[in-house]
């Protein structure tokens, strides 16, 4: 955050100050969380599903913070509050949070949003910061950290933790952008029209990059034509080109291409496809489905080898490279950057190797139809480029958020996987959607044994415990909600990770 005091962050966010001196500076980080608060900080008192947060706000205060941000004047502390004005929830369309039953929540969470504007505008105009915004229905994590990586190879990132991109992690990212900042790099999420609005108005992105219009969320928005919809408000929240603006669009994704009538940004198409301006050609793929190109740009062209796994990740690093040229770097250097990359994000395609020779693919932070067959793919390429030696698991437990499509998108699921000839199968969870999983592949195989449906985490460790064998690759995924990565976890733990004492 820019360098503020407490009686100018009062001003923009049209608080009043209480308890404590407007010209005290703020010098630490803003947070939520009263455990990571640093002295200087400032304190967001959110109220969360089982808490709130101004019941610490002297917790705050006694460790250093130079202020609160609260929707309401908490008694008997000693320090500096800002109360922001109380709003009507029906006011703001962010999320509702689940103990903001009386609007401090959107109270705090608009005060904190135009902070974070505050701050982002002052840094564009005065330090030339660049904002770049990231969504689609999958991949916007990934595509997140390649984008962070390739510029880092041109100046100082900040990029959100994890999937941190919501109506609170949003901003909260913002913020962590300062005077030194280059490049802030933010995923926009939505589960409503209006939400990426929301997000970008924020911190309003010069750079706007959509990957793709898949099923995610699919129950909330009701149909693919509402997800495009939404995904697009992306792309109108640029400036112009003449401005700078430059809208990345997915070619190969006819919902996302379509959206270049949509903004006045210079389009950028990346894909597979001929007509893509930056585009990926004499593709192959390594026994851990890593990826090389050839990547063809309107400045040049470079080799890429990508360490991050799976074949889905040629497309988010052609996004990335779309980035780094219209930040001003050559091509030559975004190949490089992109060679290094890794994955930042924990528990997305992160493949390790066992002691005894087991590859555990642990995708489980979350699920949608289309990132559940990429991964499904990416199991099938790895056992095929082993001359399709290697027996195959699937742990497949329930994708989230999916509404009435929900048992016919999991039914296809698990036929899909009986077509890439997976080998074993162990669903877990006894619900509908998981039913209907389990069922799907076992009517498309005709499988016995092949197959397992279990209620718990628990019983699927026990099933790969006594029946993995050495030379078997394992890929567990479902949503987060579900906490599968438990079980790749446990494996690992059990066999012990290749070259580990």
């Amino acid at each position: 955050m820019i360098d503020l005091t407490l009686g100018e962050i009062a001003e923009i966010v049209g608080g009043r100050l209480i308890g404590g001196e407007s010209s005290t500076a703020v010098t630490g980080s803003v947070e939520f969380d009263s455990r990571r608060l640093t002295p200087g900080g400032l304190f967001l008192a959110l109220p969360g599903e089982r808490v709130d947060g101004h019941d610490f706000v002297g917790r705050a205060l006694d460790a250093g913070a130079a202020g609160a941000l609260v929707a309401r004047e908490v008694e008997g502390v000693d320090g500096a509050q800002i109360v922001v004005p109380l709003l009507d929830r029906r006011q703001t369309n962010a999320m509702a949070l689940a103990a903001d039953a009386d609007g401090s929540g959107a109270s705090v969470l608009a005060a904190l949003g135009l902070l974070a504007r505050a701050s982002i505008e002052r840094l564009v105009a005065d330090h030339g910061l660049t904002v770049v915004g990231v969504t689609g229905s999958s991949g916007k994590t990934s595509t997140k950290d390649l984008i962070g990586a390739v510029l880092s190879a041109a100046g100082t990132v900040v990029a959100p933790p994890g999937s941190f991109n919501n109506e609170i992690g949003h901003p909260w990212t913002a913020l962590r952008a300062d005077e030194s900042t280059d490049f802030l790099v933010l995923e926009l999420s939505a589960r409503a029209p209006g939400n990426i609005t929301e997000l970008a108005a924020i911190a309003p992105p010069r750079i706007g990059v959509v990957l793709n219009v898949g099923t995610a969320h699919l129950g909330e928005f009701g149909s693919r034509e509402v997800i495009a919809a939404t995904k697009g408000e992306l792309v109108e929240a640029l400036p112009s080109a003449a401005d700078g603006g430059v809208a990345v669009l997915n070619d190969d994704d006819e919902r996302v291409a379509a959206m270049d009538t949509r903004t006045s940004a210079e389009v950028v198409r990346v894909g597979l496809s001929g007509s893509a301006g930056i585009r990926a050609e004499k593709i192959s793929l390594d026994e851990e489905v890593r990826a090389s190109f050839r990547l063809i740009t309107p400045q040049g062209e470079a080799d890429v080898s990508l360490k991050v796994h799976g074949e889905h990740q040629i497309g988010n690093a052609l996004s990335a490279a779309a980035v780094g040229l219209a930040c001003g770097m050559g091509v030559e250097q975004v190949a490089a950057a992109l060679g290094t990359a890794e994955s930042a994000s924990e528990r997305r395609m992160d493949v390790r190797v066992t002691a005894d020779g087991v590859t555990v693919i642990n995708d489980s932070y979350n699920a949608n139809p289309d990132s559940v067959r990429a991964a499904l793919k990416s199991l099938a390429v790895m056992a095929r480029s082993s001359g399709g030696h290697r027996r195959t698991w699937a742990v497949l437990g329930e994708m989230a958020e999916l509404g009435d499509e929900s048992v016919i998108e999991h039914d296809l699921v698990g036929r899909f996987l009986v077509r890439l000839d997976v080998s074993q199968l162990v669903v877990v969870g006894l619900g509908r959607p998981q039913r209907a999983l389990f069922q799907g592949a076992v009517q498309e195989g005709s499988w016995g044994s092949e197959a397992e449906h279990v209620a718990t985490a628990e019983e699927a460790m026990a099933i790969l415990s006594e029946s993995v064998e050495p030379g078997d690759i394992v890929l567990v995924k479902a949503s987060s909600a579900v906490g599968l990565w438990s079980v790749a976890e446990h494996l690992l733990a059990s066999r012990g990770e290749e070259n580990q004492q």
